[in-house]
């Protein structure tokens, strides 16, 4: 039995689901994310890179058939883009404490934590797919974490543009389509059922997400490693899935993946190719990525991850440091997100012997 587990597990890391024109969404990330980035290469603007790239998010709730119905998703998705930078800045601006580094961490860490909790309903209730806050913690902590950012106005400015050539991108196909352009699909009611599942799931994400923070401050101190927003982004990753087994693999995967992942990062950095160049890597990542996370998350994440440290290494230099903080950081909140999944499931079975709706242990 142990044996038929393990390699059902093994095929998991390389089979594919099934192709959802995978590839489109994949294309229209990778420009969008490339062209504000490569921009900005070309005016010496690097250090608006970063807002360049999480406004570029917003390309990526395009799951949805219809120009009409992406449209919609995409506007709500890049409106609450926009508001989390612009909160991440003003808390860089004039709240952070990015003199005294123990005090910062734990200001990130709290501040990160309610974002975790109030974008995963937010998300919830506006009907945005991807679900989770999972982008949202990524944006908020990295922005909040630097130190001396660029000019707040230039800073937004560069979110919106980008956030606005996403929209264009996700609504180009519907040229000289204009007799199915005003096609919607009404979205129903949200049920009091669905309303009290996405308030528990915010429960959820702030617990996952603060007690990952409060350990990658703790023993990832002790382990010197930095960057303590990967441990809660890694943390709220399991809390993704229909069940407790998928929920499980899926952290799984997100370890496994970032380990082979770094392979490639261990390349470019031995490579050590020009700025221009490791734009097109990000690019690249980026259309694999969204090519392949509906179909096989470990695979995914393979791109994922040198995209993710390349981004945060522009303009500081590729480095092997980045690579042991991703390393330890994700180990110490995918831990945190699959006991928390165990947890949760226990928690839900006691919940409904207790209610009579399954029979008791023995019985």
């Amino acid at each position: 039995m142990g044996l038929e587990k393990l390699k059902e597990s093994t095929k998991a890391l390389i089979t594919l689901g099934p192709a959802r024109n995978d590839h489109w969404i994949g294309l229209r990330t990778g420009i969008g994310i490339f062209a504000p980035l490569i921009t900005l290469f070309a005016i010496d603007r690097l250090d608006l890179v970063v807002f360049a790239v999480f406004g570029a998010f917003t390309g990526v709730y395009g799951r949805v058939d219809g120009y009409w119905n992406r449209l919609r998703m995409q506007i709500r998705s890049g409106l609450l883009f926009f508001v989390v930078i612009a909160v991440a800045l003003s808390a860089s601006y004039w709240w952070i404490d990015h003199e005294n580094p123990e005090v910062m961490k734990w200001q990130i860490v709290g501040a990160t934590t309610l974002v975790a909790g109030i974008c995963s309903v937010l998300v919830g209730l506006m009907r945005l797919r991807p679900g989770g806050s999972l982008f949202h913690i990524f944006a908020f902590a990295a922005i909040a974490s630097i130190p001396h950012p660029a000019p707040m106005g230039e800073a937004l400015l560069v979110a919106a543009l980008t956030i606005l050539l996403a929209l264009v991108i996700g609504s180009a196909g519907a040229l000289g389509q204009w007799a199915n352009l005003w096609q919607r699909t009404p979205l129903p009611p949200l049920s009091d059922n669905v309303r009290k599942a996405i308030w528990w799931e915010g429960l959820f994400y702030i617990l996952s997400a603060g007690v990952a923070g409060i350990l990658a401050n703790t023993v990832g101190s002790q382990l010197s490693a930095g960057h303590n927003y990967w441990a809660m982004v890694a943390a709220v990753v399991p809390l993704v899935g229909h069940t407790t087994r998928l929920r499980i693999r899926r952290g799984v995967h997100r370890v496994l993946g970032t380990l082979v992942g770094m392979i490639l990062m261990a390349l470019l950095i031995w490579l050590n190719p020009q700025v221009w160049i490791l734009l097109a890597v990000i690019a690249v990542c980026q259309f694999l990525a969204e090519l392949l996370v509906m179909r096989n998350y470990f695979l995914a994440q393979v791109f994922i991850t040198p995209m993710a440290l390349v981004g945060i290494s522009l303009g500081t230099g590729l480095s092997g440091a980045v690579m042991y903080d991703r390393v330890v950081e994700t180990l110490i909140g995918c831990a945190v997100g699959m006991l928390g999944v165990l947890l949760g499931s226990w928690f839900g079975l006691v919940l409904k012997r207790k209610q009579g709706l399954l029979p008791k242990s023995g019985s």
